[in-house]
């Protein structure tokens, strides 16, 4: 018997992962036909993975950058003619994923089909798939046996719900092509609706995947909420209930867009795409950010784009984390299959950083409070991470694992570390300001409550004293890391 329904009542009883909870942090990859290019412009900021829109709008840089080193688009000349050119001939799945690995992700995965609904697998649905054109390998499959073999879950991405509307449509291009209807869609124009035919040839693409590959999860871009309602119960029950029958714990990931959601919320799990919430709480979020600096993410490999630096991508994974949040980070391969060495360099000392501070990340849940410091995050929501200002040391992120407390700085502190939610009230008139305005005799632990503190990475126990402005603990002169430090705060049982 299958425990699922494709009823809202009955997918809303599917459990959250506990493999989940634990790995906090993953990695995928946009990779494709786009990454040919390698080129973003002035629309959607520098978004090289919808190169494959822009390049048809004659009024876009794509446009004029795509008839100069690839001809002008049109009937007989378009986005299918990049598949040849994406040849992936330097693809090795075993090093990203070991790469992946070494950074600290403990899940990671391919987007699987990008809004251009090219399949990144061995796709019997789609003949416009990376196993017959293009690269002519299972991308997704040989990225599924790799990633798994470095003891890491595995997931895969769909974004190819938008493809309906994606691509630009004109008599001058081959977009209208009939023969072409299952890349560009059958969409003749924007006010046409998806057709049954579309919205199977979807499922089927996502039953596909379920089937050969078992992903461990599936993440969804914004297009989802534009498809029927019966199609996302229909996948969600029939993914539940596969693993079930695997006897494995599966997760799913919605975006927020428009005026609703894409799916309902305790069906699955809420995703920000570069954003996060502000605070902490009661239900967990992931949110998907690229590793480039390009505004609002490239997303795909972009030639002209810096990286972010290991500090930047270390705290924004710890502040997350404190709020009840993970992290989904992208990373863009060339067309010819190598990551660029900027993003292996920001994710090796990423991963330096979590070999010695990993305790206060993986297997931690959310403590009583999350943070404390001068630097306060943009409004919850999507695309807020830009707003955000830079950390320093008197920024504290709290987790909490067992009965110990984790408290890391967002940089290299001083001599001292004063945490001001340790407030020792043994005066009642006392008070102490939060960031939900002040509360009377605020106290988290009494002095009584703490059996040592120690700094990871760092051997022995470290002094500590409670006066009127909180905690107060001394460090070494040598602390393992500039990025960031953790400390632990063993706690009596």
């Amino acid at each position: 018997m299958q425990p699922y329904k494709p009823t809202w009542t009955s997918l809303s009883s599917h459990p959250f992962p506990t493999w989940l909870r634990d790995a906090k942090f993953g990695i995928y990859t946009h990779w494709g036909p786009y990454s040919v290019a390698g080129y973003g412009g002035a629309r959607q900021f520098l978004n090289g993975s919808w190169y494959a829109r822009h390049m048809y709008l004659t009024d876009a840089r794509e446009y004029d950058y795509h008839c100069k080193h690839f001809g002008t688009p049109s009937k007989t000349l378009g986005y299918k003619d990049l598949i040849p050119q994406f040849t992936a001939e330097k693809f090795d799945a075993a090093e990203w994923a070991d790469l992946f690995a070494r950074s600290g992700a403990k899940f990671a995965g391919p987007v699987a089909a990008h809004h251009d609904n090219f399949a990144m697998w061995n796709s019997q649905v789609n003949p416009w798939n990376a196993a017959k054109m293009g690269p002519k390998r299972d991308v997704t499959g040989e990225l599924a046996k790799a990633i798994r073999a470095e003891g890491m879950s595995f997931i895969a991405t769909f974004h190819n719900a938008y493809n309906w509307w994606f691509f630009p449509k004109s008599e001058a291009f081959d977009t209208l092509d009939p023969a072409c209807e299952m890349l560009y869609s059958r969409c003749k124009q924007e006010r046409d609706l998806p057709d049954q035919q579309y919205h199977e040839d979807w499922r089927d693409m996502v039953f596909e995947v379920i089937e050969k590959y078992e992903p461990d999860l599936l993440w969804f871009d914004f297009g989802l909420g534009l498809l029927r309602d019966r199609y996302r119960r229909e996948f969600l029950a029939h993914y539940y209930n596969k693993a079930a029958a695997w006897g494995r714990e599966v997760a799913v990931t919605y975006k927020k867009t428009g005026a609703g959601y894409n799916l309902p919320p305790l069906t699955a799990m809420l995703d920000f795409e570069v954003g996060k919430m502000n605070e902490l709480t009661p239900h967990p979020w992931i949110s998907d950010t690229s590793i480039d600096t390009g505004f609002g993410g490239s997303w795909s490999h972009v030639r002209n784009v810096g990286f972010k630096s290991a500090e930047r991508l270390v705290h924004n994974l710890v502040d997350r984390v404190s709020k009840n949040g993970y992290l989904l980070l992208n990373i863009g391969p060339r067309a010819d299959g190598t990551i660029p060495e900027g993003a292996q360099e920001s994710l090796e000392k990423m991963g330096d950083w979590l070999r010695i501070n990993g305790e206060a990340i993986y297997g931690t849940v959310p403590w009583l409070h999350a943070e404390e410091g001068p630097t306060k995050g943009a409004a919850s929501g999507d695309f807020n991470e830009g707003a955000e200002l830079r950390f320093n040391s008197q920024d504290i992120r709290y987790t909490s694992k067992d009965n110990d407390v984790y408290a890391t700085c967002l940089g290299r502190p001083g001599e001292r570390v004063t945490m001001k939610v340790f407030l020792d009230r043994t005066d009642d008139s006392n008070e102490v300001l939060t960031g939900t305005g002040p509360i009377r005799n605020a106290q988290y632990l009494y002095p009584e409550d703490i059996a040592r503190i120690t700094m990871l990475g760092h051997d022995g126990s470290l002094p500590w004293e409670f006066d009127d402005d909180g905690l107060q603990v001394d460090l070494p002169r040598k602390v393992p890391s500039e990025i960031a430090v953790s400390l632990k705060i063993e706690t009596l049982g």
